[in-house]
This record gives C-alpha cells, structure tokens and sequence, in this order.
C-alpha cells in the first residue's frame, strides 16, 4: 500500500535528501567527528535564533 505525501511531507523529504547528502560529502572530506560538530552547532544556532534571516537581535 503506497500513500500519496502531502506537499509539506515532500518538502521535509526533500530537505532530508539535502541533509544526507552534504552530510556524507563532510563525512568523506573532514570526518565523522566535525560532521556531527557542524550538525551539532547548526541545530544550537537554530535553537537560540542566531541563524540569517531568523536573527532577532
């Protein structure tokens, strides 16, 4: 049984693939070590709202 994703749910699939993707080519250049640190510090920024255009202060 296959199910038709609604537009939100292909777009998160979309960005899921985006993540995969650069997430292998850090793994292959750099590591496993600074690919999850970079991961890591992106969902921080995100979290306190320190990301472009999401900035507040």
């Amino acid at each position: 049984m296959q199910t038709d994703l609604s537009p939100e749910e292909q777009s998160k699939d979309a960005f899921f693939e985006q993540l995969a993707k650069i997430s292998e080519e850090m793994v292959a250049r750099h590591g496993k070590e600074f690919s999850m640190g970079a991961l890591v510090l992106a969902a921080r920024w995100i979290a306190e709202n320190k990301t472009g255009r999401l900035k507040t202060n």
